[in-house]
């Protein structure tokens, strides 16, 4: 008996052994088989290249340049792999000598991985010319790899800086947020290749699929997805944005040349400018310093974030803020002796002495001070602040550039919201001549010209195309009402004055084939206080004291098509300042035949 128990507990060891056997060998095989499959199937990501920013001539103003870049196989950060880490980067070194060997080994360090089989990139570009001739010797190292790479381009360097914007290293959140900005290590950091449009520049990731042995060699390509991406295409022309930046050469401020029909931008500038090639791979140290510390802000996008008192320029709106009240007609007369007196305190006008009997058109085309204190008091802020807002101020243009600031229209309740403290008349005097609290950007002063111009609002944009789909801009005629149109005509024949009339505050100073209605504007930068009798001449202050130059014009007069408005910091008088700049603007235009009928 015990003989067959013991019989029976070995065959059933045995026949447990065997079905085992049978299991691993025969019935697990098919699932080793498939996981054999999948070690042996690599699945990469294909980056795209970013599309090119375009003129609306096809003239690129940023590119791709194709290069390489080498990266060093994963795992020699270890103490016993280390030494060849050493090889491959002297190796390196010798081929190229510029590198920074201490750089790039700190790079690899920081990046290798014992958990990743990826070369690891330590060179991100290096241009075709520089590593053609050393491709051979690099290709025979193992630990390196060479692989196709590309870096953005800025062919004119500044120009357009702050509309074109610049594309630089990914940062942790950026490879967070966005697939693309992981796998390139790039993504756009200002302007156009910033925020709108940087998702359809960077395009879509392709997918690459293959099999490859043990050691990572790939045997055949089992599927294969391309990446895309889309050209853009601005509505700047080069040729206009070059002269401008001639033009505006040595001076500090903002220029625009807008279609007044339909918000294209031609030519835009925020001056100083600064290269965008410095950016791509990163600004040096030096560099960054010198540009940080401008006095003059080349940094600041002051055609969206430079905001100023709009001075002058904004008379045409309190104008029509004045007609629309009902209390004060075209007609309606003032006496201007140089200053009113309230509160104990004189206001003074630009001239001394003063510009006698005043009516609207007068007040327009000589920019007389007085005619609008005097006016302001009679019709009150309350009446004129909502016309302002109508007109776009206080509120954004809807220009295709991030981070657009509002500005401010002063008013009662915005006074009462931001320092909890009743509003005073003197201040509606200030206001009404566009200094205290008011405060605009030079978008919001082209796109104002413009209306003024049409009778319908517009948005000023950059983009004229994505890919090949048009961009599509709506008109705005909501602005003005019926009585308004009347009002216009008085408004637009005074700025007509102020450049073809004696006493013009332009009219001295726009020299130009294109018949055009302007106003000037002088934004000061610090009081004059009471004391002071005898006002000093601009020239005769420190240069971060002179006043903030203002020009804003359209043209032709009769047919209007263009809108040119400048701002050049601490410029004095807006006529002097930037009168010849926008008249040979003008004749450009002509020249290059964007206004044809203009007699």
């Amino acid at each position: 008996m015990k003989i067959k128990i013991a019989l029976s507990i070995f065959m059933l060891v045995w026949a447990s052994l065997l079905v085992r056997i049978y299991y691993i060998s025969i019935k697990s095989n098919a699932y080793y088989e498939e996981l054999a499959k999948q070690n042996a199937i690599k699945n990469e990501e294909l980056a795209p290249l970013r599309g090119s920013i375009m003129d609306i001539n096809g003239k690129p103003l940023s590119v791709n340049k194709i290069g390489f870049s080498i990266g060093v196989a994963p795992g020699l950060s270890s103490h016993k792999n280390v030494k060849k880490l050493n090889i491959e980067l002297k190796f390196l070194k010798l081929i190229m000598p510029k590198i920074d060997l201490l750089k790039l080994k700190k790079k690899y360090l920081k990046k290798d991985s014992p958990y990743s089989h990826k070369y690891v990139k330590i060179i991100d570009f290096i241009s075709y010319g520089d590593i053609i001739k050393n491709f051979a010797k690099i290709s025979l190292h193992k630990n390196l790899q060479i692989k196709l790479s590309s870096k953005r381009y800025y062919p004119y360097n500044d120009l357009a800086s702050h509309i074109i914007g610049y594309v630089g290293k990914s940062n942790l959140k950026d490879m967070e947020e966005d697939n693309i900005a992981r796998i390139t290590e790039y993504t756009g950091k200002a302007g156009i290749e910033e925020k709108y449009y940087n998702k359809v520049l960077e395009g879509t990731e392709g997918k690459k699929k293959t099999e490859v042995t043990a050691f990572n060699k790939e045997i055949k390509v089992l599927s294969k997805k391309l990446p895309k991406s889309q050209n853009i295409t601005l509505t700047l022309d080069v040729r206009i944005q070059k002269y401008i930046s001639k033009l505006f050469k040595g001076k500090s401020g903002a220029l625009i040349v807008m279609n007044a029909r339909n918000g294209n931008i031609l030519a835009a500038g925020s001056y100083p400018e600064y290269d965008l090639n410095n950016f791509v791979s990163g600004i040096s140290e030096k560099k960054w310093l010198k540009l940080s510390t401008d006095f003059n802000h080349p940094f600041t996008n002051k055609l969206i974030n430079g905001l100023y008192p709009p001075g002058s320029t904004i008379k045409m709106g309190v104008a029509l803020a004045f007609l629309e009240s009902g209390l004060i007609t075209p007609r309606t007369k003032f006496f201007d002796k140089g200053y009113i007196e309230l509160g104990g305190r004189k206001f003074r006008g630009w001239k001394k002495g003063g510009h006698g009997i005043v009516d609207m058109t007068k007040a327009i085309r000589e920019s007389c001070d007085v005619y609008f204190y005097d006016g302001s008091l009679k019709v009150g802020i309350d009446r004129i602040t909502p016309v302002l807002r109508r007109l776009g101020f206080g509120k954004q243009t809807g220009i295709d550039l991030p981070n657009e600031f509002i500005g401010i229209v002063p008013g009662r309740k915005w006074k009462m919201q931001k320092y909890n403290k009743p509003w005073y008349q003197g201040e509606t005097l200030i206001t009404s001549i566009g200094q205290g609290f008011f405060l605009v950007t030079p978008m919001q002063i082209a796109r104002y010209t413009a209306m003024i111009a049409t009778g319908y609002g517009v948005t000023p944009h950059f983009i004229d195309k994505v890919g090949n789909l048009k961009a599509n801009y709506g008109k705005d005629k909501s602005i003005f009402n019926k009585a308004d149109n009347k009002f216009l005509k008085t408004i637009r024949k005074a700025m007509y004055e102020v450049v073809h009339v004696a006493h013009g505050t332009a009219k001295y100073y726009i020299k130009t084939k294109v018949p055009l209605a302007a106003k000037t504007g002088t934004a000061q930068v610090v009081g004059i206080p009471q004391s002071e009798k005898k006002r000093m001449k601009e020239y005769e202050l420190e240069y971060f004291k002179r006043s903030q130059a203002w020009l804003t014009a359209y043209g032709p007069y009769k047919n209007p098509q263009y809108v040119v408005t400048a701002i050049v910091e601490h410029g004095g008088h807006g006529g002097s300042a930037a009168g010849k700049i926008i008249s040979k603007i003008y004749d450009k235009l002509v020249e290059l035949k964007y206004i044809k009928n203009y007699k």
